[in-house]
C-alpha cells in the first residue's frame, strides 16, 4: 500500500474538523470512505495519528507533525495545478527570448526591464546571437521566442511582422563624404566597408541593397558586433551600413555622420515563433508589453 494525496487530504480536514463526519460533508464523501482512507493511513504509520475522545479525533503528536508536512505537500500540489490551468491570479515562471544583435543589445534590454516591473514573480533570459544562430536556436526548442532583424530561412520557423526600421550609411566626423550632399554608386564601391559577418541580418540587408543597386562593393574588415563597427568607423578606418536604432546616440552626438546614398535599406523587424507552438499566459504578457501579436 503506498501513500496518496487522497489520503493526506482526508487526513488534512479530519484534523481540521475534529471528525469523520464533518470531513466526510465537507470532502462530499461516505462516513466510511473517510473511514477506510483514515485506517489505511494509520497503517503505513508507525503509530497512531490520532487519540479517540467519544466521537471525536484529536491529533496526537506523531499527526501533528505529520498535519505540517501534510498542508505543503497539499499547497505544493494546488500551486502546481493552478500554474498549469493559468489560475495563479499572478504571472510566474521562466521565459527565453532570443534576440538579433541591433534588436537584443539595443530594444530588448528596455522591454525586459518593463517587463520585469509589472510582473515581479518571472524571469526573463535572454540569449543574443546573429539573426542566424538566433534562428537555431529557436528552432531547436531553446528559446520560446525570438526578435531578429534580418530575413528568416527556416521552414520550421513562422515570421510575424513586429516593428520598422531602417539601415544607414555612416562615416566618422571627418570622412570626406561628409562634405558632400549625396554619395554616388561609384563612391560606394570604392568605400572600404565594415561589416557584421554573414549570418547577420543587417550583413544580409546591405548585401541586397547594394546588389539591387548594382553595386561591387570591398568589405575591408569583419567585426562580430556593433559596438567595434561603430568605433572603427569614428576612428576613420571605413564607413558602415548599420540600423538607426545602433546609432542613434552616436548620431545625436556628432560621434558618427548619416550620408545619403541611392541604397533602399528599409526592413522590418520579426518576431519568430515555432510552427503549430502555443502562445502561453507568460508569453502572451510579454508579446502585449513588447506591442508584438501572435498570429497562429
Amino acid at each position: 500500500m503506498s501513500l496518496s494525496l487522497r489520503q493526506l487530504e482526508i487526513f488534512e480536514r479530519i484534523a481540521a474538523t475534529g471528525g469523520v463526519t464533518r470531513a466526510s460533508e465537507e470532502l462530499l464523501l461516505t462516513q466510511s470512505a473517510v473511514s477506510m482512507a483514515l485506517s489505511q493511513l494509520e497503517q503505513l504509520s508507525a503509530t497512531p495519528l490520532f487519540e479517540r475522545s467519544g466521537r471525536r479525533l484529536l491529533l496526537n503528536d506523531s499527526g501533528r507533525l505529520l498535519l505540517k508536512d501534510a498542508r505543503e505537500i497539499l499547497l505544493a500540489v494546488k500551486r502546481v495545478e493552478q500554474q498549469l490551468q493559468g489560475e495563479t491570479g499572478q504571472l510566474a515562471g521562466e521565459l527565453l527570448v532570443g534576440g538579433s544583435t541591433t534588436v537584443g543589445n539595443y530594444l530588448l534590454p528596455a522591454l525586459l526591464g518593463s517587463f520585469a516591473k509589472l510582473y515581479p514573480k518571472t524571469r526573463v533570459e535572454l540569449r543574443v546571437g546573429s539573426t542566424g544562430q538566433v534562428a537555431q536556436w529557436l528552432e531547436a526548442g531553446n528559446l520560446d521566442i525570438a526578435f531578429v532583424e534580418g530575413p528568416c530561412h527556416s521552414r520550421g520557423l513562422v515570421a510575424v511582422p513586429w516593428r520598422d526600421d531602417e539601415l544607414v550609411v555612416v562615416t566618422g566626423p571627418g570622412h570626406p563624404w561628409t562634405r558632400e550632399s549625396r554619395v554616388t554608386p561609384e563612391m560606394l564601391a570604392q568605400a572600404p566597408w565594415i561589416m557584421r559577418e554573414r549570418g547577420s541580418g543587417t550583413r544580409e540587408i546591405f548585401e541586397n541593397a547594394m546588389e539591387k543597386a548594382g553595386v561591387r562593393y570591398f568589405i575591408s574588415l569583419e567585426f562580430g558586433h556593433t559596438e567595434a563597427i561603430k568605433n572603427g568607423v569614428a576612428c576613420g578606418l571605413g564607413v558602415s551600413c548599420l540600423s538607426r536604432i545602433a546609432v542613434h546616440r552616436e548620431l545625436k552626438l556628432g560621434l558618427l555622420v548619416e550620408v545619403e546614398s541611392a541604397l533602399r535599406l528599409e526592413r522590418s523587424l520579426t518576431l519568430l515563433k515555432r510552427r503549430e507552438s502555443c502562445c502561453t499566459a507568460l508569453l502572451a504578457a510579454f508579446l502585449e508589453v513588447s506591442e508584438g501579436r501572435w498570429e497562429p
